[in-house]
């Protein structure tokens, strides 16, 4: 602890190296004592207001469109800050927007014989030994294909 101290600091010896120590280990001690910084300030409660209402008011916006208004208006408001207060105040997600109900099936009949689909798995042999297999399916027929396994899946 004293060797980065110059020479002739040492030779006066203004402190000692065991004063040295007892402070250094005072800070240390202090740094982990002190209560954690309380982080970013909490959010406005007007602005906490402006969220629920637009939420409430528009039942179908999701947090993004909430989020796009509050930015509109001026206000600068993450769109998970929107998300997280809109769950708070019991206002969950939009229903989802899928298709109607037969447009994928009717997709996927008219282009089942162009279609495949592929994936890559692994197993542990009993060696431990890992091997990794990737197959194709054709989603016409549903006939599988392994074109080959290996154990080291990035090799050139």
């Amino acid at each position: 602890m004293t060797r980065p101290i110059p020479q002739a600091l040492r030779e006066r010896r203004i402190v000692s190296p065991r004063t040295l120590l007892a402070w250094h280990r005072r800070l240390v001690k202090q740094k982990w004592t002190r209560p954690p910084s309380t982080g970013r300030p909490p959010l406005p409660e007007e602005i906490r207001n402006l969220i629920i209402r637009l939420g409430t008011d528009n039942p179908r916006w999701g947090f993004r469109r909430v989020h796009g208004e509050l930015r509109r208006l001026g206000h600068k408001v993450s769109p998970a800050t929107a998300r997280r207060v809109l769950r708070a105040a019991g206002l969950g997600p939009t229903p989802r927007r899928r298709p109607a109900r037969g447009e994928r099936a009717a997709f996927l009949k008219a282009q089942a014989s162009g279609l495949l689909a592929t994936d890559l798995f692994h197993v542990d042999t009993i060696s431990l030994q890992s091997l990794y297999a990737l197959f194709i399916m054709e989603v016409r027929t549903r006939t599988i294909h392994i074109p080959g396994a290996t154990a080291h899946p990035t090799a050139a």
